[in-house]
């Protein structure tokens, strides 16, 4: 093995040992620290190169008409958020395959907006889309970020969760696509740019822009705030499609202005075309966005806009019975696990589409009345051991759901 001396050099780039920081020894030879870091970054791109490779052989891009009819097997309705998605995604995944030559038109990704309310399926039409492109999916809540150095999260946690999910394959992640939800709780107080500290709204969505564009970012993996002496990892967010979505509580008030109109008392001049004062949210534009509160850089870095329709009876009653994983096939496929055949007559379905409408709880409202329902009864069987059969009549339902005290949901 060689031994260092006050002449001893690189025996890559000629670097004395002097203006290194370090120098390792080789058998006969010398590298420096800058050696060994390029030569890390020219393996992390050669074996970058052949991932990707691996990923465009075994990645079938569904076409967007297939991409929707997987989507309509899960989540019932919404049929124009649905064609914009799968348009969307399509068009993200066939600009990753894209090999450009010399003087090509190189395709900017497409982020999407989802505008909708509470329970109307935000979240789960991201989910969805994700398991049926297999590739890595994260979840995060806007509302626990703010500027870096201030209590809560920093917005490079988003893309941990990603590695994550991705289980650390940098360049799976960098393929993946995030659903940033509850974005409109980062909004700015008022429509004037904040001369006081934002931390968690104008200062938050400035920190996302560079992400949503497309940048490399150094991401803390076990997170930056109780681990800050842990090695980095760069990911490239140029690939990586985002999903936002929000309730935008209020914004119908924003839309009834710039329409003419009243969005309380459901007034219209006579000489404005006749609008759905009932779903304010389909007309809703990039300006209604700047009113309620997110910075027209954000709006611009998040072109594809849609929204969500509200629920109505007939939509909520399918939503019970009719995707792969309904809520009635849920519970049946539970007591099927203690040997009970359990049915549920029409009435019943009915009763429980009411009182969602009632509660406007939206979607996730059938949960929690079914589970008010069936409370008793999925406390009782699994200890009486015998094959049984349940039939769930409006009478049992009523006298459940009463039990179960929703009064108060009401009241609040």
């Amino acid at each position: 093995m060689a031994r260092q001396g006050k002449d001893s050099r690189c025996s890559f780039c000629g670097t004395p040992k002097q203006e290194t920081l370090m120098l390792i020894e080789g058998l006969d030879a010398y590298i420096c620290d800058k050696c060994v870091n390029q030569a890390n970054v020219l393996l992390a791109q050669e074996l970058g190169n052949k991932k990707s490779k691996a990923f465009d052989d075994s990645f079938r891009l569904l076409k967007p008409i297939e991409i929707k009819q997987h989507i309509d097997q899960y989540v019932i309705g919404q049929d124009d958020a649905k064609k914009v998605l799968s348009v969307a995604v399509y068009n993200h995944y066939k600009r990753l395959s894209q090999k450009l030559e010399k003087d090509e038109v190189e395709i900017e990704k497409s982020n999407i907006m989802l505008v909708g309310e509470t329970g109307t399926g935000k979240t789960l039409l991201a989910k969805t889309i994700a398991k049926i492109l297999h590739v890595p999916f994260c979840i995060v809540d806007a509302t626990v970020l703010t500027e870096a150095g201030y209590v809560g999260e920093d917005v490079e946690s988003i893309l941990t969760r990603l590695l994550q999910a991705a289980d650390y394959d940098v360049a799976s992640a960098e393929r993946g696509i995030v659903y940033i939800d509850e974005v409109d709780k980062v909004a700015r107080k008022s429509d004037n740019p904040s001369i006081t500290r934002d931390v968690s709204g104008e200062g938050v969505q400035q920190a996302l822009l560079k992400i949503l564009e497309g940048t490399i970012v150094n991401v803390p993996p076990q997170g930056g705030r109780k681990h800050p002496d842990q090695k980095m990892i760069a990911v490239n967010t140029n690939n990586i499609l985002f999903i936002c979505g929000g309730a935008f509580d209020g914004i119908e008030r924003k839309i009834a202005n710039r329409l003419k109109t009243q969005a309380v008392g459901y007034k219209v001049k006579k000489d404005e075309v006749d609008l759905d004062l009932k779903n304010l949210y389909k007309y809703i534009t990039p300006q209604d966005l700047k009113a309620f509160g997110l910075i027209p850089e954000l709006i611009g870095r998040v072109p594809v806009l849609t929204h969500l329709n509200p629920l109505d009876k007939t939509a909520l009653r399918n939503i019970l019975i009719e995707p792969k994983n309904s809520l009635i096939r849920q519970y049946q496929k539970l007591f099927e696990f203690e040997q009970v055949k359990l049915s549920f007559d029409d009435e019943v379905l009915d009763f429980v589409v009411d009182k969602a409408m009632e509660y406007k709880l939206g979607a996730r409202g059938l949960r929690s009345i079914c589970e008010a329902i069936m409370l008793d009864a999925m406390f009782e069987m699994p200890s009486e051991g015998e094959a049984k059969e349940l039939e769930v009549t409006l009478e049992y339902a009523k006298e459940k759901f009463e039990k179960a005290d929703f009064k108060k949901l009401k009241a609040a």
